[in-house]
C-alpha cells in the first residue's frame, strides 16, 4: 500500500512569472516590412510613384495592386520592368479590403499597393457610408461606439499590418483652409482618410501638382526630411528604405 502523500503542484512566485510573461530581448527589425503611405491630388504622381516603390520593395518580382482608380495603375504596366497583378473594386467596404490583404498574403505576393485607400473611408461602401447606412437604420442614432467607424478602420488598419510583406497605399488629398480674421486661408493639404490614419505607417510622404515628394514622417532615418523632385520610386525611396529594413544594429563600440 502507497503511504507517500499525494502530490502537489507548488504554484511558481508571481515574480518569477511576470518575468517570463513580460521577458525583455534585444532589440531588432529582423523580419520587418515597409508600411508608407503617399497622399496627393490628382495629377501629383500619386499611382506612378508608388508603382516604382512596390517594384523596388519587391526586388522585381510581380507584386499585387488592389485598384480602386478604375485601372489607372494598369496603365503603366511595364514601363520600366515593372510587372504586377492586379484586383479591381467597385465597392469599398473595408471588410473586404481585408480579405484581398489575405488572399494576397496566401498568394505570397512581395509586397500590396493600395491605390487608393480613400475609397474605403469614402467610397460606396466604404466607412463613413457604412456609419450613414447604421445612422439611418438606428433612427438617426450611429452604432454604439461607432464614432466615425473607429470598428471597421481599426481591423482594416490592423490587416495591413499584419500582411508578411511590405504594403503602400495611395490616398488621395485635399486642400484644408481656416479662416483667419474672417479670411479663408489655406494650410496645406490633408488626406481623404481617418484623421491621423499617417501614424499608422513608417514611410509617410505627400506629392504636389508638380510631382515634388516631400516626406512628411520617416522612421527611416536615409529618408528624414527629404524632398525630392520628380522621384524614381525604386531608387529613391525603395532602395534606401530596404537598406534600412536589411541593416544589422550597429555594435556597441569598444571602450577605450
Amino acid at each position: 500500500m502507497n503511504q507517500l502523500p499525494p502530490s502537489t503542484r507548488t504554484a511558481r512566485p508571481a515574480a518569477q512569472q511576470a518575468a517570463e510573461q513580460f521577458a525583455f530581448r534585444p532589440a531588432t527589425k529582423a523580419g520587418r516590412k515597409a508600411r508608407l503611405s503617399i497622399q496627393g491630388m490628382s495629377g501629383s504622381g500619386k499611382t506612378w510613384t508608388g508603382l516604382g516603390i512596390a517594384h523596388g520593395l519587391s526586388e522585381g518580382r510581380r507584386f499585387a495592386v488592389i485598384d480602386t482608380e478604375k485601372g489607372a495603375a494598369s496603365l503603366y504596366a511595364g514601363i520600366g520592368g515593372i510587372q504586377f497583378d492586379t484586383l479591381p473594386m467597385d465597392r469599398y467596404d473595408p471588410r473586404d479590403l481585408t480579405r484581398a490583404l489575405e488572399a494576397a498574403a496566401q498568394a505570397g505576393y512581395p509586397t500590396v499597393f493600395v491605390d487608393s485607400l480613400s475609397h474605403f473611408w469614402t467610397g460606396t461602401d466604404g466607412t463613413l457610408d457604412q456609419v450613414d447606412k447604421a445612422s439611418s437604420r438606428y433612427g438617426g442614432n450611429k452604432f454604439a461606439g461607432w464614432k466615425d467607424g473607429t470598428p471597421l478602420q481599426n481591423d482594416m488598419v490592423a490587416a495591413i499590418l499584419a500582411y508578411p510583406g511590405h504594403v503602400v497605399a495611395s490616398m488621395r488629398s485635399y486642400t484644408e483652409w481656416v479662416l483667419e480674421g474672417g479670411k479663408p486661408q489655406r494650410v496645406g493639404t490633408r488626406p481623404e482618410q481617418r484623421k491621423g490614419i499617417e501614424y499608422e505607417f513608417d514611410i509617410a510622404v505627400s506629392m504636389d501638382i508638380d510631382n515634388r515628394l516631400e516626406v512628411l514622417k520617416s522612421r527611416c532615418p536615409a529618408l528624414n526630411r527629404k524632398v525630392i523632385d520628380r522621384p524614381v520610386g525604386a531608387r529613391d525611396i525603395a532602395a534606401p528604405l530596404l537598406a534600412w529594413l536589411n541593416a544589422e544594429p550597429e555594435a556597441k563600440p569598444a571602450e577605450q
